[in-house]
């Protein structure tokens, strides 16, 4: 409203200051700036023009005069450009930039004869692209799957803001929210965009890209992120145990195998419940964790429970698998107990023991090759869940027998092997030698490998007994010994250990003689850690305290490298110097200092130590628990939106240790308490809700939190979004024909969106609406070089995504000068001019703002004071009629030229009107081909000046073997285009046209001008073979009979028409004796050659040249021009005009031949239709003369019958009714005004 009332008295202050100041030249703007966006770096020019300049003309920006010098000094970019004679000062800046973004004015200063003049305000809008967008959230920080992130990017420091959009893996994410902040500089703006992703397994690995796209770029930029998600691994398998039964002495290879996980599942064994290794490989790329255990079966595992244990940062508790073992091992000893000295005749007793073995074995004596049976046999308990087995036995000894072997057997049928205890009855003597099959001693072999150890024996008797020692100490594991010629062997495997470093192995040989030989041989074996801690003597930890940690590893060979690392995080410990260890190893030792924090809490540190000779190390672990008082998630908002008069819900998302925490909320550093405010809610975590929220409830509300470590606080915007509202910024808007118009609408909203402006014209048809820009709360809608057809009213209609949107219409009105219609009808006015009739001269212009009309005639103004002259003006819209009445029209005085001219404050134009006699019409013109078919073409045409009388038109056309030309009459009468039908396929033509009226006929259109057109090939000809009973008929179809009495009338009436044409001819004659003819002959001539220059359109075709506008700006025209809508001066613009003026001597139409004409006697006359005639050429002044019907082809229908059929107002005259109307006129002799006279005696008869 306050821009409205400002704008009008702005306008109509220049009014009020010339009549002020007289009529002294006022400079003034031809052109004023308008508003202009430009991006960073472009040219932006702003136009002034200036009328009449005697003041200095000077730019003002921001307030600051920019100085009248075209070069600007002290402003590089800026300069003033355009010719100054023609008062154009155009500001161009070149190289745009932020600062140039400003408010400017033209200004024309005072001078001696002109008031200064300032141009409206205009802004120039500089566009500047946003610097590359990232991310907020630290994408280093790996997720967890499951878990809800916030993902926020920013694309800072754009004008207009930047749109944002988030992709994953190239689809784009939904439910983003986007707002803006304040960028580095004034008018700049950050465009934050938050979205909520779920982590997903299949997420690990994928990107994230923010695409930032503006105005101010021709592409997005963007910026892309990588996504790590943990997530636990699956449950362990174990491979190597197919069955659970297991022989004692065997190495198992137990492999425990955890799937997946991120980060990978660390993995431990344990042995009814103790833990037996805490190593474990992790294969990045088959994502998997693996351990292997190396378990040697000994006895004591017999029903033993191995358990392997998975488990990584994000678990919720170790996945575990359990296998119990059942292990079938045999007694480590087989003992005979006696004397094996025997005396022939005597019993010998002997004892055959075996220790435990599960199964229990079972024992058999022999001597030689018998069996002893005389035994007896007891069982008890054994060590690790087997049996051991006795057996007493009694034999009586006899010389032959001496030298026999006595065997006791041992037989276990679980691992089904058998252990023997064999003694000979002679006398014994010590082995001869012993001897190993060794590795070579110096290399290096690694632990866990297998390795065979072989001693050898040969001599003695009985033979040597074999004993493998380790260190001195008897090694159990070694197999059976195995006896060859003349001696023994035993096979030690070894599965090599970490004690087996540098360890004496020897073998050791005996027999009843009570003599050892032995050999031995060391082993040198590489082997990881065989154990590894961690230290620590701190108890409790707070958060910003330093922790000092100390990783031990056990005995390696060689040293091993210890490393430390934090969830994904590798960190930087502090080696001491290596101890000597068991084993024959070193011992290495790692001290790590860690400043705490609270995201350290529950967190393992890791120590592995790792042989890269080896490629394998051991892991350990020791968990944190961090005490920290309160903080606040980074995923915490900093703010909420939510719409007017919905729940409000701020979130609350903290964590502490311990997890106790009380929490109190501030709002304008009041505390929020329900008894103040029952709108006020909190629920179970301490978010506060507010119920029907209002504008009042927007701003920053402060959260405390505390626990037993200390208080920390986060404040929240609350955002409150609520519908919008619009007014136009002016209404109506007023602009000149080809300038530019805005169209501005303001707006109260919030948010204020992109895209929220949309501009609707509400006319009836389709039409571009121009440019759409929005600033801020402001829709702008520009429309470059406006047309007649842009006025009207527009719809700015709102909607920034809450409901309901707003709208408000908008007025345009377009101001052009006159324009005068200027067609053939439009310059000639036809009157009898006998005195005693009047003229009406019409002038049309159409012109806003108001038109207003002048008349002169041959070149001198008209006085209206005169009776003879009446003049009135109708409005109606941007239409404007004069008309001047010429009272009792005078061929002497009024055949004249009269000038209209029209004007208004743009403009004028000029036409001049000729009042002449009523005469022939004027020939057509653009006599055009429509379409051409196989029989038929369709003419078009457009029509001269009628005469002052009702015309009508005529086609003539003929084809090459034709004797003369045929005519058709045009129906209905004063269309000007026309279907001829009847035509031959594949045959050229040759056609005319011309226009009649009651006072004679035209030449042929376009200067007698000939259209040759050839008809097209028909399509699918048919034919039909005539019957019998067609030979009786003509080739019109009638019977004989018909044509026999139709000749004979037709011939009685040819004779009533020649008759009729002689006395006409006299008649003629002797009124041209009276000079009437002369005076008609010559007027006639005269006007056929001032119509031949004329334009030829008619009353139908008055619209064509004008520019079509739509009946909105018609409606708002009406309106703002404050036009007459009383007259009804359009109704007979629209239609054809119903004044005709003719001539009040008498007229006799001339009967000569055509020039077309040709003297031949065999003339045939066709049926004609009721919609026309059809014309023939006539060889004589005398009586028509029948001739034979085959003398030319017999004619079709001539018209088209898709036109239509107006038989109640139309019908074929007939000749022999026209002759006998002229035979009548010729009797009588009576005088009779022309349009009363019929057609035929209105023009030529032929």
């Amino acid at each position: 409203m306050y821009l409205l009332s400002a704008w009008i008295i702005f306008s109509s202050a220049p009014l009020l200051l010339s009549t002020l100041w007289g009529a002294e030249a006022q400079q003034a703007f031809r052109t004023e700036p308008r508003n202009l966006t430009v991006r960073m770096g472009a040219t932006a020019v702003l136009r002034c023009e200036v009328l009449r300049a005697s003041g200095a003309v000077q730019w003002v920006k921001d307030g600051l005069l920019l100085g009248p010098q075209r070069s600007l000094p002290g402003f590089p970019r800026y300069s003033m450009i355009g010719n100054p004679k023609k008062g154009q000062y155009h500001l161009q800046i070149e190289r745009a930039e932020l600062e140039d973004d400003a408010p400017y004015e033209c200004q024309a200063g005072q001078s001696e004869s002109s008031r200064a003049i300032i141009s409206s305000e205009v802004w120039i809008n500089v566009q500047i692209p946003p610097s590359k967008p990232y991310f907020e959230v630290d994408m280093t920080e790996p997720w967890v799957a499951g878990k809800k992130y916030t993902v926020t990017c920013i694309a800072p420091d754009a004008k207009p803001k930047a749109e944002v959009v988030l992709y994953k893996d190239g689809v784009e994410l939904t439910g983003a929210e986007s707002f803006t902040m304040s960028g580095s500089k004034d008018k700049l703006l950050n465009t934050h965009t938050e979205v909520t992703v779920t982590a997903l397994i299949s997420d690990n690995g994928r990107q994230l890209a923010c695409h930032a796209k503006s105005p101010a770029l021709a592409q997005a930029l963007k910026t892309t992120a990588t996504m790590r998600v943990y997530f636990p691994p699956q449950p362990p398998f174990i491979e190597g145990l197919e069955r659970d039964e297991v022989k004692a002495g065997r190495m198992l290879t137990l492999v425990c195998v955890s799937q997946g996980g991120n980060p990978l599942a660390t993995l431990h064994w344990t042995k009814n419940g103790e833990v037996l290794s805490t190593s474990w490989d992790e294969d990045i790329e088959a994502r998997r964790s693996r351990s292997v255990l190396y378990l040697h079966v000994t006895r004591e595992d017999n029903q033993a429970v191995l358990c392997c244990e998975s488990v990584n940062l994000v678990s919720l508790a170790p996945l575990s698998l359990s296998r119990k073992i059942t292990v079938l091992f045999e007694p480590s000893e087989v003992v005979v107990l006696g004397s094996f000295r025997a005396i022939e005749g005597k019993e010998l007793n002997l004892c055959c023991y075996t220790t435990s073995s599960n199964p229990p074995v079972q024992i058999r004596w022999w001597l030689g090759f018998r069996e002893l049976n005389t035994t007896v046999v007891t069982m008890a308990e054994g060590d690790n869940g087997g049996m051991t087995t006795m057996s007493n036995m009694t034999h009586r000894v006899s010389r032959e027998e001496n030298g026999l072997p006595l065997t006791c057997e041992a037989f276990n049928k679980g691992t089904r092997f058998s252990k023997t205890q064999t003694t000979n009855l002679n006398i014994y003597y010590p082995p001869l030698k012993v001897w190993l099959e060794v590795p070579p001693p110096g290399v290096p072999l690694r632990s866990g490998s297998k390795v065979h150890l072989v001693c050898f024996s040969s001599g003695g008797n009985p033979t040597g007994t074999l004993t493998w020692l380790k260190d001195g100490k008897t090694v159990p594991e070694a197999l059976r010994q195995v006896p060859f010629d003349k001696g023994v062997s035993r096979e030690l495997v070894l599965i090599l250990k970490p004690s087996d470093n540098m360890a004496t192995y020897r073998c050791d040989a005996r027999n009843e003689a009570r003599k050892v030989l032995s050999a031995q041989t060391k082993l040198m074996v590489h082997f990881p850690a065989v154990s590894l801690k961690i230290i620590s003597n701190q108890r409790e930890l707070h958060r910003g305290q330093t922790i000092s940690l100390e990783c031990v590893s056990g005995s390696s060979n060689p040293k091993a490298n210890i490393s430390w690392s934090l969830g994904p995080f590798r960190l930087k410990g502090v080696d001491q110097a290596p101890r000597r260890a068991e084993f024959g190893g070193v011992s290495v030792r790692s001290t790590l200092s860690l400043t705490l924090a609270s995201q350290h809490n529950n967190q393992r540190v890791i120590c592995q130590a790792y042989s890269s000779l080896l490629a394998e190390g051991a892991n350990t672990f020791y968990e944190l628990n961090v005490l920290y008082p309160p903080e606040f998630s980074p995923e915490q908002p900093k703010q909420v939106q939510v719409v007017e008069d919905d729940m409000a819900t701020i979130p609350l998302l903290v964590s502490a240790n311990p997890a106790e925490v009380s929490c109190i909320w501030l709002h304008r550093r009041e505390k929020l308490v329900k008894e103040r405010d029952p709108r006020y809610h909190w629920i179970e975590d301490s978010s506060l809700e507010i119920m029907n929220v209002t504008r009042k409830d927007a701003g920053i509300y402060t959260v405390q939190c505390s626990n037993d470590e200390g208080t920390n606080h986060t404040s929240v915007s609350l955002d409150i979004l609520y519908a919008p509202s619009v007014k136009a910024a002016k209404d109506p808007v007023h602009v000149n024909l080809g300038e530019t118009a805005d169209l501005i609408c303001v707006a109260d909203a919030n948010p204020i969106t992109s895209g929220m402006f949309t501009w609707k014209w509400l006319g009836e048809a389709n039409m571009e609406k121009g440019e759409e820009v929005q600033d801020e709360e402001s829709g702008l809608l520009t429309i470059h070089k406006v047309t007649r057809a842009d006025a009207g009213r527009y719809q700015c209609t709102v909607n920034n995504g809450i409901a309901p949107s707003a709208s408000v219409d908008v007025r345009l009105v377009v101001h052009f000068k006159p324009e005068l219609q200027k067609g053939a009808q439009w310059r000639k006015v036809a009157s009898r001019g006998d005195g005693t009739s009047s003229a009406e001269v019409l002038c049309q212009a159409e012109g806003v703002p108001r038109v207003d009309f002048s008349w002169a005639k041959n070149g001198l103004p008209i006085d209206f004071a005169n009776p003879r002259y009446e003049e009135r003006t109708v409005r109606e819209g941007y239409f404007h009629t004069s008309t001047v009445t010429v009272v009792n029209v005078s061929a002497a005085m009024d055949y004249a030229v009269f000038t209209c001219t029209a004007r208004n404050s743009l403009g004028e134009d000029t036409v001049d009107i000729q009042l002449v006699s009523t005469n022939h019409p004027d020939p057509p013109s653009s006599f055009r081909q429509v379409s051409v078919g196989h029989d038929s073409v369709t003419l078009e045409w457009l029509p001269g000046f009628d005469g002052g009388l009702q015309q009508q038109f005529r086609i003539r056309y003929r084809w090459a073997r034709s004797d003369s030309f045929l005519y058709v009459d045009v129906f209905p009468p004063r269309a000007t285009s026309f279907t001829v039908t009847g035509l031959s396929p594949v045959t050229t033509y040759n056609f005319s046209v011309n226009a009649l009226n009651a006072m004679g006929e035209s030449g042929y259109a376009d200067n007698n001008a000939v259209l040759t057109i050839t008809t097209e090939e028909r399509p699918e000809p048919e034919e039909v073979p005539p019957d019998d009973d067609s030979a009786s008929q003509s080739a019109t179809g009638l019977p004989t009979y018909l044509i026999i009495l139709l000749t004979a009338i037709f011939g009685v009436l040819l004779a009533l028409n020649s008759l009729g044409w002689f006395l006409g001819l006299k008649r003629k004659r002797r009124w041209g004796q009276t000079g009437g003819r002369e005076s008609s002959v010559l007027d006639g001539k005269k006007n056929e050659e001032e119509g031949s220059s004329q334009s030829t359109v008619s009353n139908s075709n008055r619209y064509e040249s004008r520019e079509k506008v739509n009946a909105a700006a018609q409606r708002t025209l009406l309106i703002d021009s404050g036009s007459e809508t009383d007259s009804n001066i359009y109704e007979r613009y629209a239609g054809e005009s119903s004044h005709y003026y003719y001539p009040t001597s008498d007229y006799w139409p001339p009967l000569h031949p055509l020039t077309e004409e040709t003297h031949r006697l065999d003339v045939t006359r066709y049926p004609v239709e009721s919609q026309g005639h059809v014309y023939e050429d006539v060889t004589d002044c005398d009586l028509y003369q029948d001739v034979l019907a085959s003398s030319l082809p017999s004619p079709p229908s001539l018209f088209d019958s898709r036109l239509p059929q107006r038989k109640s107002d139309w019908r074929s005259p007939a000749y022999p009714e026209g002759s006998g109307r002229v035979k009548e006129s010729m009797a009588d002799r009576l005088p009779q005004r022309d349009y009363d006279l019929p057609f035929e005696l209105r023009g030529e008869l032929v």
